[in-house]
Order: C-alpha cells, then sequence, then structure tokens
C-alpha cells in the first residue's frame, strides 16, 4: 500500500508526473460539461449569421435588485465607461481618440435585442473588442441589464432622465423618461 504513505496527489504548480506514472489525468475539462454554478455556453459563431440568430437570445439571468445594479453599474465603469462614457453618451476619456464609439441612447441601441448586445460584448464588433476575457457570462448580462435600465430611464446612472425617475417607481415616469429620452439628441 505505498499510495496510501506516499499520496500520488496532483499539485496545481508541480510538474505532472502523473501520466509517466501510469495515472492518466487530463487537466482540463471534457468537452460538452459545464462548471456547476456556470451559465450554459453561449455557441453562436462570431460572424454576421451569429449576431442575427443572437437576436432571439434571452437573458437567463433574474431581473437584478438594486444591489446588483450597483454591482453592474461598477462593472460597466471599469470596463465601458472608457469609451461609452459614464452616461453612455460617447463621451469617455477615449472619445476624439477613437473612432466609431455607440451612444448608447440613440434609438438604435435602445431598441437593440440583449441577445445581440450580448453577441458583441462577448465577441466585439468594429472597433470594439471582445470583453469575454475581462467579464465571465453572468457580469456580462449585468452589465447588460444595467445598459437597458438606463437607457429605459430606471437605472442608477448620475443622468438627469434616471435622477429624475427615482423613487417614483410608476410605469408611466418610465415611459415618459424613455419617451424624453429618445427625443433628445
Amino acid at each position: 500500500m505505498p499510495d496510501m504513505v506516499y499520496s500520488r496527489a496532483y499539485e496545481a504548480y508541480a510538474p505532472n508526473q502523473l501520466k509517466q506514472d501510469g495515472i492518466n489525468y487530463i487537466n482540463y475539462p471534457v468537452e460538452g460539461t459545464i462548471r456547476r454554478g456556470d451559465l450554459f455556453a453561449y455557441t453562436l459563431p462570431n460572424d454576421s449569421n451569429g449576431f442575427k440568430m443572437s437576436a432571439g437570445i434571452k437573458d437567463p439571468l433574474p431581473p437584478l435588485d438594486s444591489l446588483g445594479l450597483k454591482e453592474a453599474e461598477r462593472l460597466f465603469n471599469i470596463n465601458c465607461a472608457i469609451c461609452h462614457g459614464p452616461n453612455m453618451d460617447a463621451q469617455g476619456p477615449l472619445a476624439g481618440k477613437v473612432g466609431g464609439i455607440a451612444n448608447l441612447k440613440l434609438p438604435q441601441y435602445v431598441k437593440e435585442p440583449v441577445g445581440q448586445m450580448f453577441h458583441v460584448v462577448t465577441h466585439g464588433k468594429n472597433n470594439m473588442g471582445s470583453y469575454a476575457s475581462q467579464l465571465d457570462k453572468k457580469q456580462r448580462w449585468m452589465v447588460i441589464q444595467y445598459v437597458k435600465s438606463v437607457q429605459l430611464g430606471a437605472g442608477t446612472s448620475n443622468t438627469a432622465d434616471s435622477s429624475a425617475t427615482k423613487g417614483k417607481g410608476d410605469s408611466t415616469t418610465t415611459v415618459a423618461s424613455k419617451d424624453t429620452m429618445a427625443t433628445k439628441k
């Protein structure tokens, strides 16, 4: 029983001698498996067809509470506001230095399906690169929920439109704010 005395356990940062000793250890997950607690894999291709198909993807997360929205706002400010700006008006610190920054308050982006937004954040589009290595799937969906909440006037952003609707909570205020935001340029 030499294994009881001398453990043959795999050490994460040690040289891997297990395969040479006859132990078949594969240090990557089995294809098609999902880590416990992880969201399902996003398998749409990074091309125009994948972008079109992504319009049908629904947000798998439940609506974020106020604490979740604050975390999503923090993630947006760290990863997205450098270009899109804290008010999502394409006036971030890189405005004028990088071309083609999307003003997320324009009607075309307000109407954009969440699946397509997720596709863009996952794979990138035009000058925007992929954020899949910076944000996990859950964080990407959280940021998209935050963007949509600010676009519709219910977010925790510093914009005048969203601060006007804070605390009122009725649907007419939110709809009026949405109409106001859509007409502003």
